[in-house]
């Protein structure tokens, strides 16, 4: 069932893709997302929605994506297995697809013991791989997940996230391919720092030839300090910053526009690397700068779909 989302649009018509970042507040007041909706509006395809970002409690994505369509801005909504069932995972799908929600990204979700309600009950009745299939199964046939059929299925572009640099390395590709084969029409990666490590990647990639069978987009994030890359090495899962970056973010007096700067390198490398479509820009907690990224990066002049 096709979605005709601005994101389906540009990736199937071979176009560079662009997908931000909104993180819904930790309120019930809706003016940080008209805010950032309103600023940020044009500079990308779509904006991801977080869900409870890092099991910390936020509200919710699906009331975000409502509030920034009132703006004119498309979201992509994550939806976690931490906090919901098999019955919770695919009723929310069909309210998100009833409002006019196009994308949905597809993801187990964060140990609730990293955020701020530590003694929570997961749930885990999914992980991202089963969530893709039953959401899948539901909007190409119209089957819910115990068999049950259902007329006016969901219309979703469905996503999902990859990590090339958790181990064990040689796993990730073979991961991605059971994702990909789930239904996953797009790829949001990790955030990228050694391009050399995310070049490995890639080649197994392509050996599977999973670049087109899927679109993927490569994350980046712009760094305010050093003291932010060192704590993404040292202290996020999965994330592989080099020394020499560091370094670089230490010995400048701009730690800020140099952030700015190696983002721009990232994105430049990015372009012209076979088999990425598109790049998922991840400025937490630092929207302001994503209408910058996006011009200075010549990726401003895109189609944009109705």
């Amino acid at each position: 069932m096709k979605a005709g989302s601005n994101l389906e649009k540009a990736l199937e018509d071979g176009k560079f893709a662009v997908t931000a970042e909104i993180g819904p507040p930790q309120s019930a007041n809706p003016e940080p997302l008209v805010h950032h909706a309103k600023m940020l509006k044009g500079y990308a395809e779509a904006f991801n929605l977080t869900d409870n970002q890092t099991a910390v409690v936020r509200l919710s994505s699906i009331a975000a994506a409502a509030i920034v369509m009132r703006e004119g801005v498309e979201p992509v909504i994550q939806m976690t297995c931490r906090d919901r069932n098999r019955i919770a995972l695919q009723s929310d799908l069909l309210g998100a697809s009833a409002i006019g929600v196009r994308n949905v990204l597809c993801l187990t979700g964060d140990h609730q013991t990293f955020g701020n309600e530590k003694s929570a009950k997961s749930v885990f009745d999914f992980d991202s791989i089963s969530e893709l299939y039953t959401f899948d199964k539901l909007r190409t046939e119209g089957l819910q997940s115990g068999g049950e059929k259902i007329t006016d299925p969901p219309k979703v572009y469905l996503g999902c996230a990859e990590n090339p640099f958790a181990t064990p390395y040689e796993f990730r590709g073979m991961r991605m391919a059971k994702k990909v084969n789930a239904g996953a029409d797009f790829v949001q990666t990790q955030a990228i720092f050694d391009m050399d490590m995310f070049e490995i990647w890639m080649d197994d990639v392509r050996s599977r030839g999973l670049d087109k069978k899927t679109h993927i987009l490569a994350g980046v994030i712009p760094m305010k300090t050093a003291g932010a890359a060192r704590y993404m090495k040292n202290k996020v899962p999965g994330m592989i910053v080099p020394n020499s970056i560091i370094d670089r973010m230490k010995k400048v007096s701009d730690p800020k526009e140099e952030g700015i700067r190696l983002c721009l390198e990232q994105i430049e490398t990015l372009k012209n690397m076979k088999g990425v479509h598109g790049v998922h820009i991840m400025a937490v907690m630092w929207e302001e700068i994503v209408p910058r990224i996006v011009e200075t990066a010549g990726l401003l002049q895109r189609p944009m779909y109705k």
